[in-house]
């Protein structure tokens, strides 16, 4: 009996000995900076399906419409469309898409920009460094960034085609 109240008693200060440790570790030794509205947009150099390269501060001047997205990702393929669709307006305007595919092939990429249709400019970060410095979470996710380099918004989910169409309105120079 004495021993199994050891053990038990053992096995909890061991559980409770971890949690201190990853809540120490977590709150000192991890970089908590995640891009918020307000801040200036870390910049970032990434190729497209064509081999092109896109940094995000020659689009100093546009408001730029940031996605973040995977093909796998079913909100992602719900949204495209709309993205699309708001680009094909907006881009007249001043507002470009970037859109971030996160780790995939490029093959698989392109098989869904051409299953959908996008002309926007899909660009691969295959090593989600970019993902990581912007802290994104959850696929999709969207930040607008205005004519000036700030993010303006960020939104994390599903967007409908009337929220794009606002959202764009807000980043229009």
């Amino acid at each position: 009996m004495k021993k199994n109240r050891l053990m038990i008693r053992s096995a909890i200060l061991l559980v409770l000995a971890l949690a201190i440790g990853y809540t120490l570790y977590t709150n000192f030794f991890t970089n908590k900076e995640i891009v918020k509205a307000g801040g200036t947009a870390p910049d970032f150099l990434l190729t497209d399906l064509n081999g092109n390269t896109h940094q995000l501060s020659d689009y100093r001047g546009k408001g730029v419409f940031l996605n973040f997205w995977g093909t796998w990702c079913e909100p992602c393929k719900r949204e495209m469309p709309y993205m699309e669709n708001q680009y094909q307006h907006y881009r007249q305007k001043g507002v470009e898409v970037l859109a971030v595919n996160i780790a995939e092939s490029n093959l698989s990429v392109q098989n869904f920009a051409d299953e959908y249709g996008l002309n926007f400019p899909i660009v691969l970060d295959k090593d989600r460094q970019v993902l990581n410095a912007y802290g994104v979470k959850p696929l999709p996710t969207t930040f607008l960034i205005d004519k000036d380099g700030k993010v303006v918004k960020v939104h994390s989910g599903q967007l409908t085609e009337r929220t794009i169409q606002e959202f764009m309105d807000q980043i229009e120079p």
